[in-house]
């Protein structure tokens, strides 16, 4: 399977890029945290580490580590704006079973 980005996510991703002036794309992990057991973690890929694997969405790179695939494969992550003030990522996982009532948290 895969992890993949809606088309908002990757042009909101390739323009952050472009911004920053450089990276191979997005990296998106998982840590433990949370009263479910797990958070997502969302940094800029600017290197690749071994067991990394690499996706590519809509013309932007995936970026995931070995230890997250298990608990994020199948996802899609969408970026979402509300008003100007409240934007961000939406991430779709189907292998959630639980989420905190916050949703920062989830367990799979």
């Amino acid at each position: 399977m895969a992890v993949t980005l809606t088309d908002a996510a990757a042009t909101h991703v390739g323009a952050m890029l472009g911004k920053r002036g450089h990276g191979l794309g997005l990296r998106i992990g998982t840590k433990k945290s949370g009263c479910t057991g797990f958070a997502y973690v969302v940094d800029y890929a600017d290197e690749l580490d071994d067991g990394d694997q690499v996706f590519e969405s809509h013309g932007v790179k995936v970026v995931v580590d070995q230890a997250s695939l298990p608990m994020i494969d199948g996802m899609e992550v969408d970026f979402v704006k509300s008003s100007l003030l409240n934007q961000g990522f939406e991430f779709r996982n189907p292998n959630v079973k639980d989420a905190c009532g916050c949703g920062e948290s989830f367990s799979v």
